[in-house]
């Protein structure tokens, strides 16, 4: 089994994040759905993990991609911030899952987390590691393991200090 966590949306503030890798010596990647603000470098250098991390509508000046592609456990994962795609609704966002074969497609940008698991692709928002929006505003991220079978668990996670 490989896992790997899901964080966006931490706002120049990572204190929430860095104390949650801290939590799980065991994964293998980090997604970080855009939104970093300044703390690019500083979140490389917090784990040995690969760090796959896209640019969100605040992230200026910073050289990251708008959307990556990538393989992880045997699956497509495809990422972005969603501000492009949301606006359109979620159709758009499938649409755009769809034209990169993923598997997998994950989004930040509404600080809202959100996990929806059809037949043909998961899409997941983890929410805000340190600014939420949801009722309770309570700081979340996610957890995703793939088995060896290629069997694909997502568990939404509430950050407590």
């Amino acid at each position: 089994m490989k896992q790997a966590l899901v964080f966006s949306d931490s706002h120049g503030r990572l204190d929430n994040l860095l104390d949650v890798l801290k939590q799980y010596p065991g994964a293998e990647a980090v997604f970080f759905l855009g939104d970093v603000e300044r703390d690019e470098d500083r979140l490389r250098r917090a784990t040995p993990y690969p760090v796959y991390m896209v640019r969100g509508n605040c992230d200026y000046r910073l050289d990251l991609p708008m959307q990556i592609v990538t393989e992880f456990a045997g699956k497509r994962i495809a990422l972005c911030h969603g501000h492009r795609y949301l606006n359109y609704g979620m159709d758009s966002l499938r649409y755009w899952a769809a034209e990169q074969k993923a598997d997998i497609a994950m989004f930040g940008h509404t600080h809202k987390p959100f996990l929806e698991e059809g037949e043909s692709l998961i899409l997941l928002n983890p929410g805000s590691i340190s600014r939420p929006r949801q009722d309770g505003f309570i700081p979340t991220y996610a957890v995703m393991e793939i088995e060896e079978t290629g069997e694909v668990h997502i568990q939404l996670c509430e950050y407590k200090k």
